[in-house]
């Protein structure tokens, strides 16, 4: 009975203490091209579609932030290579993202380079169809988030990068070229 009254304790009051270490708090929001394509294939293909992601940004240093994320990615094939042969291979995902990254970047003002890697979970349909390869998934599987880019601004308050979504499980990986605002958040 004590230790569940300590719990309940700790649990009630946890929302009413902050980290130390977090020196601000943001969100980000981002839209841009989805692309997907497959690991293996003998034709050059890439298909297309659309993505869009939210970030709570918590800033710890000025040159690295923690980012949980949420978000989604749509792509579709067009029966093409990138030569625009007909092809029959493909690696479309249809998923909501939802994750962790760490963002660490240059913290110059006006133009600021950065980096990024995490892991995450999607959750939606797959599907890997190459000569090596022949996946139709649905589901929950886990990805390795990578993006590299430029926050942009007086306050770097812009991201203008490029966002990639490993899935090993579906031997392909989603991506985006986006383009992001980043809006702060004051007395949280």
């Amino acid at each position: 009975m004590k230790k569940t009254l300590i719990l309940l304790i700790i649990l009630l009051t946890s929302n009413l203490v902050e980290a130390q270490f977090i020196k601000e708090k943001s969100i980000s929001a981002q839209v841009g091209y989805g692309l997907s394509a497959p690991n293996n294939g003998a034709d050059d293909v890439v298909d297309n579609g659309f993505f869009a992601q939210g970030e709570l940004v918590l800033k710890v240093k000025s040159w690295i932030e923690f980012r949980p994320y949420a978000g989604f990615i749509f792509t579709n094939s067009n029966g093409e290579d990138l030569n625009g042969n007909p092809t029959n291979e493909k690696g479309e995902t249809k998923a909501f993202l939802l994750g962790g990254k760490v963002r660490v970047r240059a913290p110059i003002p006006w133009v600021a380079p950065y980096v990024e890697i995490g892991v995450g979970t999607s959750i939606g349909k797959f599907e890997t169809l190459t000569a090596f390869d022949n996946i139709d998934k649905s589901g929950i599987i886990y990805h390795v988030p990578f993006s590299f880019g430029l926050e942009l601004g007086k306050n770097n308050n812009v991201d203008l990068g490029f966002a990639y979504y490993i899935q090993p499980s579906v031997e392909q990986y989603a991506g985006a070229f986006a383009v992001g605002i980043t809006f702060p958040l004051n007395n949280i």
